[in-house]
Parts: C-alpha cells; structure tokens; sequence
C-alpha cells in the first residue's frame, strides 16, 4: 500500500516525507552553495518565514526547503511517522491472517 504522509517543518508548513532525501545543517560552505545555486535555479522553498535557518531539506524533486526547526526535530518527527506505518502494517498482516 502507498501511503502519503506530510511532516510539518514549522509554522504549519508541510514536506511530503516520501520526497526527502535528507535534512541538514545549513553551517558548512557547502551547503550555503547548495542553498544559492537553488535560489539561483528557482528551486528554493524558504520556510522560515524570516527566522534563522536551522535545517536544510533535500527533496528527491531537487528543490532545496529551508527550514526554521532543528534537522533533529524534522527527523524525529519522520522516525514517528516510520513507526507509526511498520505498525500499521503490522496490523494489516494481522488481519489478512485472521481472515484466512
């Protein structure tokens, strides 16, 4: 079964989890070119609505999102969503055994 779950990012906004490919900080050289050259390409989601960017998003799609919450929140926040759908198909196992 494919499932869609969105995570929020902060102030309501919200990343498709299926699309992230990683989440880090924004401190090092690198990552603030990688930020540029997105701004530059068009591919910058700015989700901070002014404040400090904490977290960088990568997504599979190659935009880059900017994120005003921890990568160890965002990241917590996907682990939930990870257990909460091998739970879930747990369950789905569990009743597809109880049926037959």
């Amino acid at each position: 079964m494919n499932s869609f779950h969105l995570v929020n990012i902060g102030f309501g906004n919200m990343v498709s989890a299926g699309r992230i490919i990683s989440i880090i900080s924004p401190e090092s050289a690198p990552i603030k070119r990688i930020i540029q050259d997105a701004r530059e390409r068009g591919m910058l989601i700015d989700a901070t609505y002014g404040r400090r960017t904490r977290a960088v998003i990568v997504a599979d799609s190659d935009h880059i999102i900017l994120s005003a919450i921890q990568p160890e929140t965002i990241a917590n926040r996907l682990a939930y969503w990870s257990d909460s759908e091998d739970e879930a198909g747990d369950e789905e196992t569990t009743e597809e055994l109880e049926e037959e």
